[in-house]
């Protein structure tokens, strides 16, 4: 089962990386922009226990996003020691590119499975990494 599930995954990375090559965006990176897109104002914290990010890492990751111009850090209104994190138009703009770029290649990547079969996939594994 690891070594399927490894190949999938280099598979799925490599098509990735096909699909927002002019981006130099990784799948983690990603994440991190649609959920903030998804929850303007979140806090670092909290967006690192949502994507399951420790808190140095999230910090460099949002150093990264924020110095390539894609992230705004500002004070957050409820918590003096937090920032509200929020995209700048440079991050909306790539995330309009960027988002049916990835839906097309999730798309092109479960082809050969049906809407039913797709589901199942998601499913099993969702199931597979709550297996802990």
């Amino acid at each position: 089962m690891g070594y399927n599930l490894r190949k999938a995954q280099v598979a799925l990375f490599q098509s990735f990386q096909n699909a927002v090559a002019p981006h130099d965006i990784t799948p983690g990176q990603l994440g991190v922009l649609i959920m903030i897109r998804e929850n303007e104002g979140l806090s670092q914290s909290d967006l690192g226990t949502a994507v399951g990010i420790d808190r140095s890492t999230m910090v460099a990751v949002i150093d990264r996003l924020e110095s390539r111009g894609l992230v705004v850090r500002a004070p957050s209104p409820n918590d003096r020691r937090s920032y509200a994190l929020r995209l700048s138009p440079e991050g909306q703009s790539l995330m309009d590119d960027l988002i049916p770029r990835v839906q097309a290649h999730d798309q092109g990547m479960v082809k050969d499975l049906s809407p039913e079969e797709q589901a199942q996939f998601i499913d099993f594994l969702r199931r597979v990494s709550r297996a802990k």
